[in-house]
């Protein structure tokens, strides 16, 4: 009796939300069985050049026989993927493997109505993903010469594509492991669809607000209200089945009877109506959403089910969602004037982009920023962030000529990696403000749906480091060096002028100012400025202007007291011109003043920053001034190191895990851990365990005299002062006479087992571990051995990928690094091999998230070379990563 096929498992890991070039939504997912109706209308429905393109020929009809090949998959030699806007086909991306197992032929057909959308690009994406997690690394295709659109696909996607014509064909052939092109069109292409998504809800021509009501003080009601009274450009229809009249309009019973194509709608109905107006938005063509109603996530597993459907019914239909729980969003541009929110007025226009996450601190940051009449240029409020997020926002700043700087407030993050990827980017050209809690990562919010972080303290700060950030802690921070970001120049260097009517005052400053980092080139001190607004003025010019004139003055603070007969906003207008005049920065400090809410006048002084705490003032400074030395720096260089082989080392992993079920570990032996590192160009200085003291002699008799001893214990087997090494034996006598000695002085903490391993160069202990975290993905830190980081915890911690200056940054960043570079008499180690073993493990952890956890303990850095001298390695099934070679949406 022969024995049924068994049916292929359906690869629900390769589903993915998608956006399309013009900002719009789609989802991919695995073609099945199921399909075969919907492909036989796609393909009926398309053209009869579109038919011949793909096959070569025309044909009206799909055989039976054709849509059982086309349907019926087994995914992993035959995988087809399809783009559906609501239940309707609009793209097909299938491979083949060939006789050669590592090679498949590829093919695409995109819906004439969807044809330039970036639907073949995308679907190339996911099966380049697909066939190189089966064991396939090159790609084919045929093509007609005729077929240009075709071949772009495959020749814009960053793939060397090698071509050959034969009899009226063109042959096309590429490897498909992603490469430094690859993933940079990959990029581009993301960067430029995520903007015009978020450019979409941003800049919509048409709004509705679904549930617009006639209640005073309803969310509905205010949000209408908002969008009427802030001079919106565009139209505006209120949609209540229920009302007759609302804000003055005549409202429509259903989104479905509004006229005209309606691109944001606005939804604040009754929670256990939000599920078909999304239905309904869809269905009538709407290209975004901003959903106000509370009440999914933050509802336990059922709101969060609701909250889930809500997205892919949403994406589904081509649109993004704001929200739930949103306070809506804004844009002050004057040729769109949008506040979709509940603030009651438009904010005040200017360069600052803001992105806030729950209702509350979205209040709050928005609250701040107005008492400082800093001008915004668009505002968006992500609520539960179940769609929209603060990287999607950078990538629209990111284009906008509005936006000058940028300021998140984040309470959680669903995708670090590709956070620190666009934020390192957006940071070279605009500032980037983050503001985030310090349990951020270690706990959810009420209504966040991400990975929790399970990385040491202060990896996830070290992440925003890299990526070129200014981060601060509380929304006051944020909105202090938004001041200075969105109307100073930034400052040339650390150097600091201090003016000011007080003495004390100035001295207080000072101090200030240096325990912040910056340095001090002048203090002037006006102990006359009491003398009328004729000469005080003046004065006060020529005083700043000088100060800022001294060699090394990048900056200028202005402190003063009250001064008789001249106000905030004269003395304010002059210091903004001495600004303009100067080139530099001018901050001025108004002390003195019992309201806080008294700042400055911004319509009379144009854009000088201003503050009441000279405290304030100075931490903003110095982190814009940290900001701009960053942002000066050179390039970031990857320059990956020599002699790796990522290939060799994936093999080794696949088969070692086929035995590992779940989410247990492995760890591997040393003879295991010491072939994957060697693949990696890492060597571990050989070490023999032993049992008795002949057993100890003949291996050291074979790894050469002098050799050393020690305990495996993991607590002891690197502290020389608790007993747990021996080293510099020159002979067998000594030998054993070590052994003697160590097991009676290590009785007290038990039974331990020994090793006896070759000496290394005298050199600094240090520890370098890796980790694959679920929230940051690869982290590695580095610190020195023994007390520094296990009592003081004086770690260092970069996420790769590591450029050459991250790296050096890691090993010079714990406090007890100086010990590195020549302490007490001892001699400097060589630093650039510590740096090149921390680059190869950076490495092996951003191309394996396999290896679990990887600890070199320790590692002797000596003045020549640095030494591995023993290794801890896990490995595990790996979760997936939030950034990968392919475009997707967060789930």
């Amino acid at each position: 009796m022969v024995k049924p096929e068994q049916a292929p498992e359906y690869p629900a890991h390769w589903e993915a939300d998608v956006v399309l070039r013009d900002g719009a939504t789609g989802h991919l997912r695995p073609m099945t069985a199921a399909d075969a109706d919907a492909v036989q209308a796609f393909h009926m429905a398309q053209s009869q050049n579109s038919i011949y393109m793909r096959f070569f020929t025309y044909k009206s009809k799909l055989t039976p026989k054709e849509l059982r090949r086309f349907t019926e998959l087994d995914y992993r030699d035959r995988v087809a993927f399809v783009i559906t806007h609501g239940r309707e086909i609009i793209g097909i991306g299938r491979y083949d493997r060939l006789d050669d197992p590592a090679e498949a032929e590829v093919a695409f057909n995109v819906s004439d109505a969807n044809q330039g959308r970036g639907l073949g690009s995308i679907l190339l994406e996911h099966l380049a993903v697909a066939a190189r997690e089966n064991g396939i690394d090159k790609f084919s295709a045929e093509v007609l010469p005729e077929n240009r659109k075709m071949m772009q696909v495959f020749t814009e996607a960053g793939y060397e594509v090698h071509r050959r014509f034969d009899d009226g064909v063109i042959s096309l052939s590429f490897d498909i492991d992603p490469t430094e092109k690859s993933r940079a069109v990959m990029e581009a292409r993301e960067h430029r669809a995520d903007a015009r998504s978020v450019a979409g809800l941003l800049a919509p021509a048409s709004v509705a607000v679904i549930g617009a009501s006639r209640a005073w003080g309803s969310i509905g009601q205010q949000l209408l209200e908002h969008i009427v009274e802030g001079g919106f450009t565009g139209a505006v229809h209120a949609v209540n089945q229920e009302a007759l009249e609302v804000s003055g309009m005549m409202p429509y019973g259903s989104i479905a009877e509004v006229p005209g194509p309606v691109d944001l709608a606005v939804i604040a109905v009754p929670y256990d109506q939000v599920p078909s107006v999304v239905e309904q938005c869809g269905a009538a063509g709407v290209k975004g959403l901003v959903i106000a109603t509370a009440g999914f996530a933050d509802d336990g597993e059922h709101g969060l089910a609701r909250q889930r459907a809500l997205v892919r019914s949403a994406r589904a239909n081509g649109m993004r969602l704001v929200g739930p729980a949103s306070l809506g969003l804004a844009n002050t541009d004057p040729a769109v004037s949008l506040n979709a929110s509940m603030a009651p007025e438009l904010p005040l226009r200017g360069g600052l982009g803001i992105f806030s996450q729950s209702a509350a601190l979205g209040v709050s940051l928005f609250a701040s920023m107005s008492r400082r009449s800093v001008g915004m240029s668009s505002v968006l409020s992500a609520g539960n962030r179940a769609d929209i997020s603060g990287n999607d926002m950078m990538q629209f700043w990111e284009d906008d000529p509005n936006t000058t700087a940028c300021g998140l407030y984040l309470e959680s993050i669903g995708n670090p990696r590709k956070f620190s990827r666009i934020s390192r980017r957006l940071s070279r050209t605009k500032p980037v403000i983050v503001a985030k809690s310090d349990a951020m990562g270690l706990h959810l919010p009420p209504g966040h749906v991400v990975r929790t972080t399970q990385a040491p303290a202060g990896a996830l700060d070290a992440m925003l480091r890299q990526s070129g950030v200014v981060r601060v802690n509380t929304i006051e921070e944020l909105s202090d060096v938004a001041q200075i970001l969105v109307g100073q120049p930034l400052p040339q260097g650390p150097g600091l002028a201090i003016i000011g009517n007080s003495g004390a005052l100035g001295t207080v400053v000072a101090d200030a100012a240096e325990q912040n980092g910056l340095k001090v080139a002048a203090v002037e001190s006006m102990l006359s400025l009491d003398t009328g607004q004729s000469r005080a003025l003046p004065l006060l010019r020529r005083t700043v202007l000088g100060a800022l004139a001294r060699e090394g003055a990048d900056s200028a603070i202005v402190t003063l007291l009250p001064v008789i007969g001249l106000t905030i906003d004269t003395i304010a207008r002059t210091l903004q011109e001495c600004s303009e005049e100067s080139g530099k920065p001018v901050i001025g400090v108004f002390t003195g003043i019992v309201d806080a809410r008294i700042h400055v006048n911004r319509q009379m002084a144009g854009t000088l920053p201003a503050y009441s705490s000279p405290g304030a003032a100075i931490a903003a400074l110095a982190a814009v001034a940290r900001y701009a030395k960053w942002r000066t720096s050179e390039t970031p260089l990857f320059d990956p190191p020599e002699g790796v082989d990522p290939e060799a080392a994936q093999e080794l992993l696949d088969g070692w895990l086929e035995g590992v079920s779940g989410d247990g570990l492995q760890t591997l032996d040393p003879a295991q851990a010491a072939e994957l590192l060697g693949h990696y160009g890492i060597s571990i200085l050989e070490s023999v365990p032993f049992g008795s003291d002949d057993e100890a002699v003949a291996a050291a008799e074979r790894l050469g005299w002098p050799v050393a001893i020690k305990t495996l214990d993991p607590s002891l087997r690197h502290r020389l002062d608790l007993g747990g090494v021996r080293i510099n034996i020159e002979n067998e006598q000594s030998l054993r006479r070590n052994i003697g000695q160590m097991r009676k002085f290590l009785q007290p903490y038990g039974e331990k087992a020994l090793e006896v391993q070759s000496m290394a160069e005298v050199g600094q202990s240090c520890t370098l571990r890796a980790i694959e975290d679920p929230l940051l993905g690869p982290v590695v830190s580095f610190g020195m051995s023994g007390d520094a980081v296990s009592l003081l915890d004086d770690w260092a911690h970069r996420v790769p990928p590591l450029s050459v200056q991250d790296t050096a940054e890691l090993v010079r960043s714990p406090r007890a690094a100086r010990k590195l570079f020549g302490y007490e008499g001892l001699p400097a180690v060589n630093v650039a091999a510590l740096e090149d073993l921390a680059a190869r493990v950076a490495m092996l952890k951003d191309e394996h998230p396999e290896v679990a956890f990887l600890e070199f303990k320790p590692v002797l850095a000596g003045p020549t070379k640095v030494t591995v001298l023993a290794v801890d390695l896990r490995i595990g099934n790996p979760a997936q990563r939030t950034d990968s070679a392919r475009r997707a949406l967060n789930s």
